[in-house]
């Protein structure tokens, strides 16, 4: 960002840690991404009352457009992994993660808002989490006694082999798993951020700050920056589908017949 000094200073790590916005001092207290995080969700409340209060037969283009972001969960994701049975039993934890993560992605390209919901570690984590739990519960639950057995000691293997086997498997399932689920969603959002940040920070420097011919470069940043803005709408989608898609096939590991 441009500074007083007429010198161009890009986005740092500190943005996504910022100062109290309301109840400072308290247990209350509320940052700006905070903030971005209630208006995501009261956005995607709304959004599914609007969608669902009037339930038609022949549905309108609203309910349509919600019945549509469903199927996508239920069709795409729950049943082609699950089967109809499974499918419609982890349809709500499935529908849940991935809007969520759509409407905190998305408010990192809505103006006044510009940052994230998942752009920090606590909400990837608490969704890691609860992927985490509800695997290891929908394996449980289908095969009590042989869950963790077949999940650390794969069938087939000779036992000598299971001393260097299962580690791996205890580290890939278990630890792994919610990991990677958590840094690939908030590194993904950290990263577009950043990249927005630079883009047009840069665009109002040269534009308003800079001598010159160097002017004409925000021509340049500017397109880079529109362009960004769609390619994170793209990734917005897809991080929150892979997260739902992931998590399904977890579950799906965890309730294969083997278990």
């Amino acid at each position: 960002m441009s500074t007083d000094d007429g010198e161009f200073h890009g986005p740092s790590i500190g943005e996504f840690f910022p100062g109290p916005l309301l109840f400072e001092d308290t247990p209350f207290e509320i940052n700006r991404i905070m903030l971005v995080r209630f208006v995501a969700v009261a956005a995607l409340l709304l959004l599914f009352w609007l969608g669902t209060r009037r339930m038609r037969v022949v549905p309108g283009r609203f309910q349509s457009v919600v019945e549509m972001g469903l199927d996508v969960v239920r069709v795409n994701i729950a049943e082609d992994l699950l089967g109809k049975k499974d499918g419609k039993r982890f349809l709500p934890i499935l529908t849940t993660m991935f809007f969520m993560v759509l409407f905190m992605n998305i408010t990192g390209i809505i103006p006044f808002l510009n940052i994230a919901g998942t752009s920090v570690i606590g909400v990837p984590l608490v969704l890691a989490i609860v992927s985490y739990i509800t695997f290891i519960y929908a394996g449980v639950r289908k095969s009590p006694k042989n869950f963790f057995k077949n999940a650390l000691f794969p069938a087939g293997v000779p036992w000598p082999v299971y001393i260097i086997v299962t580690p791996i498997e205890f580290i890939s399932t278990f630890i792994i798993r919610p990991v990677t689920l958590t840094l690939r969603l908030m590194m993904n959002l950290i990263v577009g951020h950043l990249l927005l940040v630079l883009f047009f920070s840069a665009t109002q420097f040269f534009f308003f700050t800079a001598p010159g011919l160097f002017k004409l470069l925000g021509v340049g940043s500017l397109a880079f920056g529109l362009a960004f803005t769609l390619f994170e709408i793209l990734v917005a989608v897809l991080q929150a589908y892979v997260f739902a898609l992931l998590t399904a096939v977890y579950i799906q590991l965890a309730v294969a017949e083997e278990h």
